[in-house]
């Protein structure tokens, strides 16, 4: 299928490791001009420099928990990349230990996203784009341990990225979430789990009809099919990438 993606430009955030750096690598693969960011000077460095190779690239250090740093990136990103076609928002802080540190979920997790997506909208309607969130499995299930920071501003990413598809949906600009369950990362919290907790690794495996967890090339495939033309009718969804991990059912 073509996913009519040569051309577009993206801008991703969190895209030096893991999902996002696989959601960069599949958009430039389609031929798409990409912008990154991450909080890693150094990591965002080498990742401009290793993908390069794929296409057009540019990056950039910034702290997504500043969001004034947000905007200024984004404007840049879309000098840099002559427009934005697709906003993949990706950054997300680790589930706070202290109370006092849900400041840096709300921040990073879900300002960063209502702040950059903001800078974004203007160039996004002028070529009716395509606006998507990383989101989790962990917002559909409660736990004996109660919600933590990290599913519960996911959980508010989710909320607001859906309810822009009525917003922005409106000017031409379609708006879903990705949710993946359990995927493997290399030097990820499921290679650590692999690692350290061999046990509840198994048993995740176990659970999932195929027997294995998800990939993060199974997550960048889903984003580019909901970036591309091949999807305009889409807008408003929730996707879950888990291989049948849960157990709900969608109506």
């Amino acid at each position: 299928m073509d996913l009519g993606l040569s051309g577009k430009k993206a801008v991703i955030t969190g895209a030096t490791k893991g999902i996002g750096r696989s959601v960069a690598e599949t958009l430039l693969a389609e031929g798409v001009s990409v912008a990154i960011c991450a909080r890693d000077a150094a990591g965002v460095e080498a990742a401009v420099e290793e993908m390069s190779a794929l296409g057009n690239v540019f990056g950039a250090s910034v702290d997504a928990a500043d969001g004034d740093a947000v905007e200024a990136w984004v404007a840049s990103a879309a000098e840099q990349l002559g427009g934005i076609d697709i906003y993949v928002h990706n950054t997300s802080g680790k589930p706070a230990r202290k109370i006092e540190n849900w400041i840096n979920n709300f921040n990073i997790d879900l300002m960063a996203m209502v702040r950059g997506v903001g800078a974004a909208s203007e160039a996004l309607s002028e070529g009716g784009g395509a606006v998507i969130s990383i989101g989790t499995t962990a917002t559909a299930e409660h736990f004996a341990s109660g919600s933590n920071s990290y599913s519960a501003f996911k959980s508010a990413v989710t909320n607001w990225t859906l309810g822009q598809a009525q917003v922005l949906g409106a000017k031409g600009v379609r708006c879903n979430v990705v949710s993946p369950g359990p995927i493997f990362v290399e030097g990820g919290d499921w290679n650590m789990i692999k690692d350290n907790m061999t046990e509840f690794y198994e048993a995740t495996e176990k659970v999932h009809p195929q027997g294995h967890l998800g990939t993060v090339q199974d997550v960048a495939n889903v984003v580019a099919f909901l970036a591309s033309d091949a999807a305009r009718h889409v807008n408003g969804v929730n996707v879950t990438v888990d291989g049948g991990f849960l157990k709900r059912i969608d109506f």
